[in-house]
């Protein structure tokens, strides 16, 4: 591989960085959440493209375009509902929760899943959000699980603002990237390509492909810093026995 071609090395990461990540990934759970009305509201008027835009920018050095939005909040929702929650005939074209893609499960029953899945969210002390509805939100829901990469971000700025070591925080985003969200969003983008899919809001299309990149950006930086991510597989096959009973996450 010539100089000219060679990867470049991590960027740094400061607090405003990862404040930038925070605000990335709070936002695109708002996006995934199911559509309410002052969501469209930001589409039409442009405010959420020049929020996301300027996290997005600061994270990638590129500005994020601007897709058209729905042409009214009936069609947003419409369009989320065919999409991810039941479209015509009552299938949909992928799901949002992680725990119904047998690719993401690994061989667990989903019961297991869930488990190892609120183990993330316990170990930082967060609970489950109790949605609009009143019933709580699942876990490994898209939104959720941006919104835990929110928080870890969060975190992250805060550890770095106060001289203590990110590592930890670094290596829970790195896990959580690959183990989950990285190939919900690979999933979910290659459904939504189908010719069913033209009726999604142009944004959240674009989200989806965009933020399935950075996760896989995001992935790569991380595990420069602070070492590969190994699956549960890795750990029960690695030749030092305590390993899969590490705390890795401080």
């Amino acid at each position: 591989m010539s100089v000219l071609t060679r990867p470049p090395l991590p960027h740094g990461e400061s607090a405003e960085r990862a404040q930038a990540k925070e605000s990335l990934w709070r936002l695109a759970a708002l996006a995934f959440g199911h559509p309410i009305e002052p969501f469209q509201d930001a589409l039409v008027d442009g405010s959420f493209h020049a929020a996301f835009d300027s996290a997005w920018t600061q994270l990638t050095g590129r500005p994020w375009p601007r897709e058209a939005p729905s042409e009214s909040f009936a069609a947003l929702e419409a369009g989320y509902i065919a999409a991810f929650e039941h479209g015509p005939g009552g299938k949909r074209l992928a799901s949002l929760l992680a725990g119904e893609h047998e690719e993401i499960l690994g061989g667990l029953a989903r019961p297991a899943f869930m488990l190892n899945t609120a183990a993330f969210y316990r170990h930082f002390g967060l609970q489950q959000a109790t949605g609009d509805e009143g019933k709580l939100d699942e876990p490994d829901h898209l939104a959720c699980l941006l919104e835990f990469m929110a928080v870890l971000a969060h975190l992250e700025a805060r550890a770095i603002a106060e001289a203590r070591d990110p590592a930890p925080l670094r290596r829970a985003q790195r896990d959580f990237l690959a183990r989950y969200i990285e190939p919900l969003l690979a999933l979910v983008g290659a459904a939504i390509h189908r010719p069913a899919g033209r009726a999604l809001d142009a944004t959240l299309a674009r989200l989806i492909r965009d933020l399935h990149e950075l996760a896989r950006v995001q992935i790569a930086e991380l595990e420069a810093r602070v070492g590969p991510y190994r699956s549960a597989t890795d750990r029960e096959q690695s030749s030092v026995p305590q390993a899969a009973n590490t705390n890795l996450w401080g």
